[in-house]
């Protein structure tokens, strides 16, 4: 052999080298579907959340809560690690867009799960369509959501389910619990006049015109509405307004704790004589540690730790992270999450892998159609949708509902429905 052959052998034994080298660190960098047989995959899941910002407690809760369940599975489905993007919404729609996009361009995610803020549902439902990302179950409860799906499916389908009902299919409980109490003689109240409050966003506008509405069918008269920006906690001047007008109800909602606490802490610095609806009180936990006895006789809708595995939950969770979860939050996102699970699971028997498009099929054959639904949850009895609900799950005391609750010391009684109920709704002496 010459030494000019012997030379050319080496260097091509070390390219060679070289490229199976290079491949073999790829194919380790890269989700699954460049590793053998046998090998652990990786699935990417984006989720949003307003991991800082006025709700960020809420981000933690959401974070804690989806933890919870994929260490049940040890973050495995089948032959495929979990791993998450936790995309920061900072409770903002355009840096939640923003955020969104660069998990499915830079982080390159493999589906998206879970959101809080409508507004921000709103903003990344276009960044899904665009990308064709299916993306599961986003708390953003508002009728945009509804309307761009109803108008354009094909476009749309990839915001996967809304985990939190359009506001008109829950604010009649609130009427049912206000008009209950007057026909059974609990409550005469001065007058019929009822004043709407809340955050000026999608979610508070949405959930203000639906009870309005409801009110008035009822022959009720509004006297105002006002409306404050999110993280507002100076409501003197316009609680001041609401007790010159007289109302005997103001109901509305606001989209983070210092708020809501603010809020209702100042309705009893101000003498506010009016029954109070104020949806979303309790949605985060150590709520009442901040916002005391201001909150009794307070009405909310909202689920409770009414079973064993809810109160487990709850008490594991407040051991771990070193506080107590609200079930609105942590409570329906552990639903959800393991709701999800089930999704990953169906979408590996069916298809064989967890890629992008096989999401998007599930979603379309399995879960939109209301073939999928998940039954063990701790909240609700059945998360469903179907073509007839969808994007909102259906919504009744078989499936999904939130009990009217009334606050006495942190603690809610149920006041409706009926079968549900711990009490009749009591009314406070300043507001006779």
């Amino acid at each position: 052999m010459s030494k000019s052959f012997s030379r050319k052998w080496v260097r091509l034994t070390l390219v060679l080298t070289a490229v199976l080298l290079l491949t073999g660190l790829l194919s380790l960098g890269c989700a699954g579907e460049t590793a053998g047989d046998g090998e652990e995959k990786i699935c990417k899941v984006g989720v949003i959340g307003p991991f800082t910002g006025p709700a960020a407690r809420t981000g933690e809760e959401f974070k804690n809560s989806i933890n919870m369940a994929f260490e049940e599975i040890d973050y495995k489905v089948g032959d495929y690690k979990i791993e998450f993007v936790w995309v920061d919404s900072e409770s903002d729609a355009e840096k939640a867009a923003r955020a969104y996009e660069q998990a499915i361009v830079k982080d390159k995610i493999d589906v998206g799960f879970m959101d809080w803020h409508s507004w921000v549902s709103v903003s990344c439902m276009d960044i899904a369509a665009k990308h064709k990302m299916p993306h599961f179950f986003g708390f953003g409860a508002v009728d945009t959501v509804n309307e761009k799906i109803e108008e354009d499916f094909e476009k749309y389908k990839y915001w996967v389910g809304k985990a939190w009902p359009k506001a008109e299919l829950l604010t009649k409980g609130y009427i049912e619990a206000v008009s209950e109490s007057i026909e059974k003689g609990i409550w005469t109240p001065k007058n019929e006049k009822f004043a709407i409050y809340g955050v000026d966003n999608d979610w508070g506008r949405n959930f203000g015109n639906a009870i309005r509405d409801q009110f008035q069918e009822i022959g009720w008269e509004l006297t105002s509405e006002s409306w404050v920006a999110l993280g507002e906690t100076d409501f003197y001047p316009m609680l001041s307004k609401i007790k010159k007008e007289g109302a005997s109800v103001i109901a509305g909602t606001m989209s983070d704790p210092p708020s809501v606490i603010a809020f209702i802490k100042q309705t009893r610095e101000v003498g506010l004589d009016s029954m109070i609806i104020c949806d979303g009180l309790g949605w985060v936990g150590e709520w009442y540690d901040i916002c005391g006895d201001a909150s009794d006789f307070v009405i909310d809708q909202i689920p409770q730790w009414t079973t064993p595995e809810a109160r487990k939950f709850r008490d594991d969770f407040t051991e771990k992270y070193g506080f107590e979860p609200g079930p609105s939050a942590a409570g329906m996102c552990y639903d959800w999450a393991h709701f999800f699970i089930k999704v990953m699971e169906l979408t590996l028997e069916e298809h064989g892998d967890l890629s992008t498009e096989s999401f998007a099929k599930v979603a379309e054959e399995y879960v939109i159609p209301g073939k999928l639904s998940y039954t063990d949850g701790i909240i609700h009895k059945e998360y469903k949708f179907t073509p007839e609900t969808f994007p909102d799950p259906v919504v009744d005391q078989e499936h999904y509902i939130f009990p009217v609750i009334q606050y006495f010391g942190g603690e809610g009684k149920m006041i409706w429905p009926d079968e549900w109920k711990d009490q009749d709704m009591k009314i406070p002496e300043w507001v006779k």
